[in-house]
């Protein structure tokens, strides 16, 4: 066990196939540790752990578990950190790759289920899917079937905000219900973004002509606060705002002022600043805003691919030092692949 290569998770919930595929993997050792309520047994852990599989979730671990310049000190032989989702907000990337710290996510293991979600949630504000589940639960009955008129998705024109995994099968069922998709990525030229099913506009064109927004890029510097009150303002008045992205992306009182003055005419939220939000929260007082808990990434099915995914990477890394396919720093590579040879003894 001594010489084994080490790998080390803590007790957030994971689909068993991760810890499946990495016991039966031949000389590597798991462990998994508490999130709370024993940290000299996790730090012991750490000080000698190659790999670290950590949640995605910022408010699913307390702040000094967050993979950062003082927690990479104490970790000296950590070769990668592995993300559970396509997310990593737990981690700092840029202190990562100075200590040659492979980070590695699962981009794409949950695409269909955010995809899907992001639909769910154009459907549930603009159909009033929400509003008539409560009517018809509560005990007055003073109501009509024209009371809760919306409107359909056919003809309408979808504007997509980041166009990747999760992006491109919005896109796609975006079309499949009758709609135009326009398309915004730095990432992707003109081409390339007609491959994906959406029409390549800027930013402020996108707001300016979609009658529903859908984020799904990245939180990172880049993209914080990008939906402010100047974008909201931009967007068509009527129009439809969904993310199933990031919390902070957009900015939740920028919103509400958007939406309480009547500008905008609903959203759709999966993703929040505080998660879960408070009970209290402004937005979750509005009638025409669907809320959910970050679970648009959340079934059966993506947590056993991202499971899958994150343990296979991790196994082919120890195992013959192999480049992951989803490096978030791939920079850090040459640097990276040098130390895990060593590791290797190689």
């Amino acid at each position: 066990m001594s010489s084994a290569k080490r790998v080390v998770r803590f007790d957030f919930w994971l689909d068993p196939a991760f810890d499946r595929i990495v016991a039966a993997a031949p000389g590597i050792a798991l462990r998994t540790c508490q999130r709370e309520g024993a940290d000299a047994e996790a730090w012991d852990a750490l000080a000698s752990a190659q790999v670290l599989q950590t949640t995605a979730a910022k408010d699913e671990l307390p702040r000094h578990w967050f993979v950062t310049e003082p927690l990479l000190a104490r970790c000296p032989q950590l070769l990668a950190v592995s993300t559970s989702g396509s997310g990593y907000d737990t981690v700092d990337v840029a202190a990562c790759t100075r200590a040659g710290v492979a980070v590695l996510n699962q981009a794409g293991g949950n695409a269909d289920s955010v995809a899907e979600m992001a639909i769910g949630l154009m459907l549930s504000v603009l159909r009033r899917i929400p509003a008539s589940d409560r009517l018809l639960h509560a005990p007055g009955r003073s109501f009509s079937r024209e009371d809760l008129m919306g409107h359909e998705l056919r003809g309408r024109t979808l504007g997509v905000v980041g166009v990747g995994h999760a992006g491109s099968r919005v896109a796609a069922l975006g079309r499949a219900f009758g709609m135009q998709v326009l398309g915004v990525d730095p990432a992707l030229d003109a081409a390339q973004m007609a491959a994906r099913g959406a029409e390549a506009v800027t930013l402020d064109e996108l707001l300016r002509r979609a009658d529903i927004v859908s984020l799904h890029c990245p939180r990172d510097a880049s993209t914080l606060g990008m939906l402010d009150a100047r974008a909201f303002a931009a967007m068509r008045p009527g129009s439809i705002f969904v993310s199933t992205a990031r919390g902070g992306i957009h900015d939740e009182a920028a919103l509400h002022a958007a939406l309480a003055s009547g500008h905008l005419g609903g959203a759709g939220l999966d993703v929040w600043d505080q998660e879960p939000p408070p009970a209290d929260h402004p937005l979750l007082g509005l009638s025409n805003v669907v809320a959910t808990f970050h679970t648009a990434g959340v079934t059966h099915e993506a947590r056993r691919n991202n499971a899958t995914l994150a343990a296979t990477q991790i196994v082919q890394l120890l195992a013959d030092g192999q480049r992951p396919a989803r490096l978030v720093n791939p920079e850090v590579w040459p640097q990276a692949s040098a130390r895990i040879a060593a590791a290797l003894g190689r």
